[in-house]
């Protein structure tokens, strides 16, 4: 069975929230190739074709396209502050830039990449992030056409095959638990919160 078990729970959690900026937040943790922890908060794009694909972007120089080039597994933990429910979706990460062989992949950078602020299309033209700062060189401020990415521009996509969904309202709270198969079918089942 597709994402339909968990998806209409977090799509009506993102519509009661949505006047909630920072419901487009989201804390991703990925582990760096030695094996610590890292984590960071995120912006949500939305979903692709596939009900269980989640897109955010990132720069190809940040420190996450090493973190997922060296174990793509991944998490996001979601919190919603008008209904009080948290989803944590666990996947594989996955990056598309502009070597990504699959071309409608690269349609789908392309559109996330039109649908940004050119103050956020700018920030993809900064010295690469985590180096150490010239403050003799000035950063760039005119924003790169909206009609093609910069090559330090990728999505990253989550394919979810794990959700846990908490309701943290009532007593007892209620929470739900789904797993994806390696064919993409999920089951899913109510556990102790």
């Amino acid at each position: 069975m597709p994402a339909e078990l968990w998806r209409p729970s977090l799509d009506l959690a993102l519509h009661r929230n949505r006047h909630h900026y920072q419901m487009r937040l989201v804390q991703l943790a990925t582990v760096r190739p030695d094996s610590r922890p890292s984590i960071r908060t995120v912006v949500f794009r939305g979903f692709l074709d596939d009900a269980r694909r989640l897109v955010f972007t990132t720069d190809v120089r940040s420190s996450k396209r090493g973190e997922i080039e060296n174990n793509p597994y991944g998490e996001i933990c979601w919190y919603f502050p008008e209904t009080r429910e948290q989803f944590r979706l666990a996947g594989l990460l996955s990056l598309v830039d502009d070597c990504t062989p699959d071309a409608g992949l690269r349609e789908a950078r392309g559109d996330v990449w039109g649908g940004l602020s050119d103050a956020t299309r700018l920030s993809f033209t900064w010295p690469a992030p985590g180096e150490p700062r010239d403050h003799d060189s000035p950063f760039p401020s005119v924003p790169p056409d909206a009609s093609h990415p910069v090559e330090t521009f990728c999505l990253m996509i989550l394919t979810a095959t794990e959700v846990d969904h908490l309701e943290l309202q009532g007593d007892p709270q209620h929470r739900w638990k789904y797993e994806a198969d390696p064919r993409g079918r999920w089951s899913g089942r109510e556990v102790n919160p």
